[in-house]
């Protein structure tokens, strides 16, 4: 094991360093603008980077890579879905964002149908999160709890007990600068993260470079004949059964992967609450199509580091999601694979902070602000950090909740965000795209949505890139037969 002191020293450093960093960057918090929206005046391209840390930190990091070890290339397929899906979000769903003062993504909702969509959407998306982002922060952990699995700690502990201290550990850590920066903190930390851990991949193909035979070059091949390298994949056996039940055909990725996107960074308030910071439609619309090719090359990176660690290890029984992170401790050099490491944990912090803030400003603008309109600025701060810390210990429950799971993390965390995003999607296009469905069409649709896709999730082998946009269609079909034989006489 090259994991040293000196590496532990640098983390610690390091954590300390960002930290500081962002309650620096915060500035004065005199309202909930400030404290979740960061003033409205965020620059595109801060937003634009923070958006791709936020979406992929942790779980590129950790379960990209195991996917091309355990696969091959396949899920580069869904990237270009990804960037479909930004494209119709930019210029179909954002602008809706943009007229009068919104605070979130939900509130739109609530203008165009009514108080009781937005409160039933708004809390989907809490309890959606809440499951999602506990998966997250589980995947956080696991390399973590491999640093802890070798110090004495591990003597006295079971090994269920070192991934909850090490969940306990990062959420409170995190929350340390949530609570006193807000989004402002978040965003600016995500930029300097991001390229951290750009230059964290980079560094370990180097360092692979050093181990294979033959290089990068003599891996590729290696990789090639063992199939790695295999991106679109056009061929279905068994049928319409098999053209379902497979997630990564070309067609099932693309449009999987635009309908996913399009629910991800049009209604999901994690994406809408930095996109609203811009201030404008036009910065909106810049930051969130950028992100769609930072993307592409970011999976495309880590994909082609796990061939290199399939090469490396030779095919090795290892759990996927264990593959990078056993590399980085075991075979980074001294001081290398601390600062590594440091980034992984920055980075999903970073995305566990932004958790913590989307689902603070969502239950404070669609929960208490509309109810409590008497409240000073100063109570709306005091209450709003109290509500993160609150979402902060629930995370931490969601994730030692999923510690059993033997699925791929990074799909495992689609997954649970499939089994409401059609609905949430749905219902959006309904609102957009129709002038004639109500209320009483809509709450029926979003729900009819969401039931079909618990069934088709749990009862059925659908492939999970399905999901979206099954849960999508079935909801704006719901709602228009509505209107057309629901009508008020």
């Amino acid at each position: 094991m090259n994991f040293t002191f000196i590496d532990i020293i640098i983390i610690i450093a390091y954590l300390g360093g960002i930290t500081w960093f962002g309650i620096k960057v915060a500035g004065k918090q005199v309202s909930t603008k400030d404290y979740f929206l960061g003033g409205q005046k965020i620059p595109w391209w801060v937003v634009c980077f923070s958006i791709v840390a936020t979406e992929t930190s942790s779980l590129t990091f950790i379960s990209i890579p195991g996917l091309a070890y355990l696969t091959n290339l396949n899920f580069l397929q869904i990237t270009l879905g990804y960037f479909l899906g930004r494209v119709v979000v930019a210029w179909v769903i954002l602008p809706s964002y943009f007229k009068g003062e919104l605070g979130t993504a939900y509130t739109f909702l609530a203008n165009r149908f009514g108080i009781p969509m937005k409160n039933l959407a708004s809390g989907v998306f809490m309890l959606t999160r809440l499951a999602a982002d506990g998966v997250r922060l589980f995947a956080t952990a696991i390399p973590l709890a491999l640093i802890l699995k070798e110090t004495f700690i591990a003597e006295s502990l079971t090994n269920e007990w070192i991934y909850i201290i090490s969940i306990i550990l990062i959420a409170l850590v995190t929350y340390s600068y949530t609570f006193a920066g807000g989004l402002k903190s978040v965003v600016w930390m995500e930029v300097v993260q991001l390229f951290i851990y750009f230059i964290g991949a980079i560094a370990a193909i180097v360092v692979v470079n050093r181990y294979l035979s033959g290089g990068i070059g003599g891996g590729m091949t290696e990789a090639f004949k063992a199939g790695k390298y295999e991106v679109f994949n056009f061929s279905v056996d068994g049928g319409f059964k098999g053209f379902i039940s497979t997630p990564y055909t070309f067609i099932a990725s693309v449009l999987g992967g635009a309908f996913l996107s399009m629910a991800s960074h049009g209604i999901d308030q994690l994406v809408i609450q930095r996109l609203l910071a811009t201030g404008t439609l036009k910065a909106s619309r810049k930051a969130l199509v950028t992100t769609g090719g930072i993307i592409i090359f970011q999976f495309a990176l880590f994909l082609f580091l796990g061939s290199l660690l399939f090469v490396f290890y030779g095919g090795a029984d290892i759990k996927p999601d264990e593959v990078f992170p056993r590399f980085i401790i075991e075979e980074m050099p001294t001081g290398l694979s601390g600062l590594i490491i440091a980034a992984l944990f920055a980075a999903a912090m970073s995305t566990l902070s932004s958790s913590i803030t989307a689902l603070g400003s969502t239950t404070m603008y669609d929960y208490v602000v509309p109810y409590y309109k008497k409240l000073n600025k100063t109570n709306e701060i005091i209450i709003s950090r109290l509500i993160t810390g609150i979402w902060c210990l629930l995370l931490i429950g969601s994730a030692i909740l999923f510690m059993q799971s033997s699925q791929v993390v990074v799909e495992l965390a689609l997954s649970i965000a499939s089994f409401t995003y059609g609905g949430l999607l749905g219902t959006f296009f309904l609102g957009v795209l129709f002038r004639k469905p109500q209320i009483k069409h809509a709450i029926p649709a979003f729900m009819a949505g969401i039931i079909v896709m618990i069934y088709i999730i749990l009862f059925t082998s659908v492939a999970w890139t399905w999901y979206t946009l099954i849960g999508t269609m079935v909801t704006v079909i719901a709602g228009l037969f509505l209107t057309k034989f629901w009508r008020t006489r």
